[in-house]
């Protein structure tokens, strides 16, 4: 009997997740629209942060409820997953200057940030992650010698952080060629020419440079 999840089993999950929602929104993207989206929050890598953070969130609240009730575990998702939503898109307007979503043409939104319809969806997500998936992944896991996993968890980490930092100075340098400034070393030339506004506006869904 499980006693509770440790911290390297809970980046796992986040890792997992974020790969995991990535493959989902790429694929779901591809079907409407014929079209690849790159919906990652990072320049480099299929990390879709959203989904990361509520698969760890998830896991971490609602690891005890497996055998609760559907319609309690929907509650619980419903809510945990709004909450999470409506953070990300607060932390992410603070610290890029925009949002990647905006749902005010739904019905049911909240600022914009979060909607019924989505609320809905991490309801039933959730349902799905506890029921069906976390402790089989747990399991996978589990299978991974513990010194291994570690030491993969501890460069993944300084990745991801070199990530998220390469990812705000390439958005800070592409609004700043949007106003006509001109790169004034290589490594400002790198980012024009890798990580430029073309390649932001897949990420983002068009919304980078927007208030």
């Amino acid at each position: 009997m499980r006693r509770g999840l440790k911290f390297y089993e809970l980046f796992y999950i986040f890792l997992f997740g974020c790969i995991f929602g990535y493959v989902v929104e790429v694929l779901w993207s591809y079907y409407r629209f014929q079209i690849f989206i790159n919906h990652t929050a990072l320049v480099i890598g299929p990390f879709n942060l959203v989904y990361g953070l509520t698969a760890m969130m998830f896991s971490f609240v609602l690891y005890k409820y497996k055998r609760d009730s559907i319609l309690e575990l929907f509650i619980m998702s419903f809510l945990l997953g709004t909450l999470i939503e409506y953070t990300i898109s607060l932390g992410m307007e603070k610290l890029f200057g925009f949002v990647a979503w905006n749902y005010k043409r739904y019905l049911f939104n909240i600022n914009g940030r979060v909607c019924l319809r989505y609320s809905i969806f991490w309801g039933l997500l959730g349902v799905v992650w506890v029921k069906l998936i976390l402790f089989r992944l747990l399991n996978v896991i589990d299978k991974i010698p513990r010194k291994s996993a570690k030491i993969f968890m501890y460069i993944m980490i300084v990745f991801l952080i070199f990530d998220e930092a390469l990812t705000v100075q390439a958005i800070e340098r592409a609004k700043e060629k949007d106003r006509g400034i001109e790169a004034s070393n290589k490594y400002e030339e790198f980012l024009d020419n890798t990580f430029n506004r073309d390649y932001l506006n897949n990420m983002f869904n068009r919304r980078w440079n927007k208030k």
